[in-house]
């Protein structure tokens, strides 16, 4: 039996690479599915998943164009923050498909975000996520993002989503969407990088179905094959 623990815990822990290009999407993130997904890393240097039990169930799978960016933005944060800790939330399963609760997520180009916050001591921590709160997407920040002794560091927010778009051009590929709770997207444009990512990204204008404040959900561009 404890044999059999430490073999699920070495699947989940170790790291996944695959070449990029090895996975083929089809349809689109609301209906499709996809070949070869590849799975997320648990962890790394300046990051984390969002759960463990996430990951056994097969929820942090993704195209492999896709795992690469992630992979690169976060190695380039580790130069430029070095002191700031990310989380990355829900991608979708290996062959794609349905992928409850979320309405998306669907052909392996969609991936969830947890907002990076710092505590009371303006230090940088993980975004706290277990099964009481939904593993963080059942938590509610305030209109000025903030939560407890929280608060959402969106100059982090800002520089993450700047290296994931100079990771996916490097990658050959793009970032369609953006979304994110538009009320707190205000603080995101009077950061460095607020200008930049008003000129190359496209977000949400209007709230989506469920509020998007506590993580932010990236949707990539490449080209898929029709279902």
């Amino acid at each position: 039996m404890k044999k059999q623990i430490w073999a699920i815990l070495l699947i989940c822990l170790w790291p996944v690479t695959v070449a990029a290009g090895d996975s083929t999407c089809f349809g689109t993130t609301g209906n499709g599915r996809l070949e070869n997904g590849v799975r997320l890393p648990a962890s790394g240097k300046n990051f984390s998943s969002y759960s463990l039990l996430g990951i056994t169930l097969g929820r942090t799978y993704v195209h492999s164009k896709v795992a690469a960016t992630v992979a690169d933005a976060f190695e380039a944060l580790e130069q430029t923050r070095p002191d700031t800790v990310f989380v990355y939330g829900e991608t979708g399963f290996r062959s794609g498909g349905s992928f409850r609760p979320h309405k998306t997520h669907q052909n392996g180009l969609s991936v969830d975000f947890m907002i990076p916050v710092r505590n009371k001591k303006d230090k940088s921590i993980p975004l706290p996520t277990h099964a009481f709160n939904k593993w963080g997407y059942d938590l509610e920040f305030d209109a000025t993002g903030r939560l407890d002794n929280m608060t959402i560091d969106f100059e982090a927010m800002a520089d993450h989503l700047a290296a994931l778009h100079k990771a996916a051009k490097g990658n050959g590929i793009g970032i369609w969407r953006v979304i994110f709770d538009p009320q707190l997207q205000p603080f995101l444009w009077n950061t460095k990088n607020g200008a930049y990512l008003k000129a190359n990204l496209q977000f949400s204008t209007k709230r989506s179905w469920v509020r998007h404040d506590d993580h932010y959900h990236v949707d990539f561009e490449l080209p898929c094959r029709p279902l």
